[in-house]
């Protein structure tokens, strides 16, 4: 699902007129803490490296139990 959500949310940049370099900062919720690694591989193939943006990760019981990650973007356009 992280790979799923990340793909959505460069589109959503792009569609915005900018891209995961200008993200400034990021909320992800997990409904298991113990998924944190797994979510983190495949976050740090994706996010560079030169471009990381503050980030939260917290515990949440979401809508849907079969979510297993909601991501909140604020990047910078323009």
């Amino acid at each position: 699902q992280t790979t799923q959500v990340l793909a959505k949310i460069d589109a959503l940049l792009k569609d915005a007129g900018t891209d995961k370099t200008r993200m400034l900062s990021v909320t992800v919720w997990l409904p298991n803490m113990g998924d944190f690694a797994k979510f983190n591989t495949v976050w740090d193939a994706w996010v560079p490296a030169d471009a990381t943006p503050a980030r939260a990760c917290v515990e949440a019981r979401l809508a849907d139990p079969s979510i297993k990650v909601e991501i909140a973007v604020i990047a910078a356009i323009g």
